[in-house]
């Protein structure tokens, strides 16, 4: 067991518990603990402090940025029915060695403290408090940054302090070679977009040690790289893969687990999700068998959206799309425009940087030989706009999903929904029920516009402006560890 645990990587700490305690609570914990600890010269303040930082050091390893991804602590978690797991183990890890001294009871008081982890009545068992829940957005909340020298046994502890100070931080992961050596670069996911921007942003720029370090975002790290060793085609998108996947993932073996399930049963009924703005949604069927979602459970995602104004009356999708895609990571964005109007919404598949705009506004200045202006919608009309994008997302994926099984659907406002303008919302349904060539050739003509596509088995697809992944799942698996053979991951990666 000792072992496992020395291979524990020096992870961070998660930034988005609050400790909260009453008075009495804490000078119970520390009237206990101070005896067994027999630190007489360490104040109660002193002390509360240290309970503090183990609490959080413990609530990193079971936070949903690192407890679906660590395959020892997973193993652990999914072994007892209750998730419970011992105390002692925890505190055998590396980064809480620096509380070993203070024993069991000292680290469970601590704990405690928690309102994110609970301690069993024996006092010996931690677990925590909720169900994990896959994060959504990793890969766009991270960054990469070079420049911090050697590794000690301190580095990533300060590495931690060093990017807490731009905003919560939910992991630092030290990049290292095949021989576990330290490469001087990191990968670090925060909690939330506005902290991406805030470190990338900032004046002057982050420095270590008194050098300026090399930073932005990961996907950007993930574009060089591709560019550097001049991939295209498939070679780029397994390099994309292979930087973003991780060598262990809980959700992923679920997942496959789910995907052998559904051979059991072949005429049980699946559900079809879609995965819209970083949110996975249940598509259901209406009284005319088209998918369909409830307007409560969708997301609404601020930022993703602009308005445009003085096209004159018409819109050519190719000049909206064209120009824009490749900053946009090669996606189409979603275009709802009406013949006639002399404005329009374009939706993207994440939300936008003040650069991202000012790159709009001053790479699409025309349309229809019009000048035209670009401006942030109101509230009220981008929440409106979302719906009605995943509506048809909805619809599409569900006729796609239909026609994957074999029968297809020829449901009303099918395949050709969501861009508006006359008769372009959703008026020619789904051609699912046709077999052969015409099912291809409907596939092709229906996303000129940003309309959701849906990919086979194990494919990944999006919708033109980047969004929704659609996916059939099959029935429910339990938590449990799946064979899988080892790939390489973003550490390994140059």
């Amino acid at each position: 067991m000792a072992e496992i645990a020395a291979e524990k990587p020096a992870e961070a700490v998660q930034g988005t518990t609050e400790v909260t305690s009453t008075n009495g609570e804490s000078s119970a914990a520390l009237t206990t603990t101070d005896k067994d600890a027999g630190d007489a010269s360490m104040n109660d303040a002193d002390l509360l402090e240290k309970m503090k930082k183990a609490m959080k050091q413990v609530e990193f390893y079971f936070a949903d940025a690192n407890l679906p991804y660590d395959k020892f602590m997973w193993t652990l978690y999914s072994k007892d029915p209750e998730h419970w797991i011992p105390i002692q183990t925890v505190g055998s890890f590396k980064r809480m060695r620096e509380f070993s001294s203070h024993g069991t009871e000292w680290l469970a008081n601590a704990i405690r403290l928690s309102t994110f982890l609970e301690v069993d009545e024996t006092g010996t068992k931690v677990r925590r408090t909720t169900e994990p829940q896959e994060p959504k957005n990793q890969f766009e909340r991270s960054v990469y940054a070079k420049g911090f020298g050697e590794e000690d046994e301190t580095l990533q502890g300060r590495l931690e302090d060093f990017f807490s100070q731009y905003g919560p931080v939910s992991a630092v992961r030290m990049r290292r070679d095949e021989k576990k050596k330290f490469k001087g670069s990191v990968f670090t996911e925060f909690t939330d977009f506005e902290t991406v921007e805030k470190f990338l942003k900032a004046e002057p720029k982050p420095t270590w040690e008194g050098k300026e370090l090399l930073i932005m975002t990961k996907e950007e790290y993930c574009e060089m790289k591709i560019k550097e060793k001049g991939l295209t085609g498939k070679a780029a998108n397994y390099r994309r893969e292979l930087i973003s996947s991780k060598k262990f993932d809980a959700f992923r073996d679920m997942d496959k687990s789910k995907d052998k399930g559904k051979g059991a049963s072949k005429d049980e009924k699946k559900d079809v999700f879609l995965d819209f703005l970083g949110h996975k949604i249940l598509i259901k069927q209406d009284k005319d068998g088209n998918g369909i979602i409830d307007e409560k459970d969708i997301p609404f995602v601020k930022g993703v959206t602009l308005k445009f104004d003085g096209c004159g009356g018409d819109v050519s999708w190719s000049e909206v799309k064209d120009p824009i895609k490749a900053r946009f990571d090669g996606k189409a964005p979603y275009i709802k425009y009406a013949r006639g109007e002399n404005s329009g919404l374009v939706g993207f598949y994440k939300p936008l940087t003040e650069e991202d705009i000012e790159y709009v506004k001053n790479t699409i200045k025309t349309i229809n030989n019009h000048e035209v202006t670009w401006s942030l919608p109101t509230e009220e009309e981008e929440k409106q706009f979302e719906i009605e994008r995943a509506q048809a997302a909805a619809r599409h994926a569900f006729n796609q999903s239909a026609s994957r099984e074999g029968g297809g659907r020829s449901g009303r406002g099918g395949g050709r929904g969501g861009r508006g303008g006359k008769g372009r919302g959703g008026g020619r349904g789904g051609r699912g029920g046709r077999s052969g060539g015409r099912n291809e050739e409907s596939k092709e003509k229906a996303t000129p516009a940003g309309e959701e596509n849906v990919g086979e088995k194990r494919k990944r697809a999006v919708e033109p402006d980047g969004g929704p992944d659609v996916g059939v799942r099959g029935t429910a698996a339990p938590p449990t560890i799946q064979a899988a053979k080892k790939v390489k991951t973003d550490e390994a990666a140059s």
